[in-house]
């Protein structure tokens, strides 16, 4: 069961990120006049899985920026004693980003992280089949390594889902 329910929640987290208000749409509201347009997320480029970057590239290839949705923590704390899995779901979204040069690959990804923060503000509430999005989240980016097209540096989401299935 809670392998089903991790990827239960991958899955509407995805549906989330590719809807038409999701985060390519964010992406074009953050832009400001006169900058380059950063490359919207399509659904290859959204693997719901937890892999490493250089694992990853030596599997399938790689289109960046690349996002990883993944259920990290499954904490069923019986908040509601009766029911059969009342707590909470630890997600992550990994965000992968990779140019050839250094300059302006932070600047990218903080892009696409603000991206994601806006849709998970938008899409607070009741996510249906027992899931609820109270809010919150914590990003955490990583030093740029060597890897993808040159250079590749990642951005790490986390929150939180509620679950209360009987």
């Amino acid at each position: 069961m809670a392998n089903k329910i991790g990827s239960l929640a991958a899955g509407k987290v995805i549906q989330r990120m590719t809807a038409p208000a999701g985060v390519s749409a964010t992406l074009a509201a953050l832009m400001f006049g006169g900058e380059q347009q950063p490359a919207a997320f399509s659904a290859a480029q959204i693997r719901p899985q937890n892999v490493a970057a250089d694992l990853a590239e030596r599997g399938d290839p790689v289109v960046y920026p690349a996002a990883n949705v993944y259920c990290e923590k499954i904490i069923n704390s019986l908040v509601e004693k009766f029911r059969t899995f009342s707590g909470t779901l630890q997600m992550a979204i990994e965000l992968r980003a990779s140019q050839d040069r250094l300059a302006g690959l932070q600047d990218g990804l903080e892009l696409y992280a603000d991206a994601v923060m806006q849709m998970l503000d938008a899409h607070r509430g009741d996510w249906g089949d027992g899931m609820y999005y109270c809010g919150g989240y914590q990003v955490v980016f990583s030093a740029v390594k060597h890897g993808g097209k040159n250079y590749i540096q990642t951005a790490k989401v986390t929150f939180e889902i509620g679950v209360s299935i009987s």
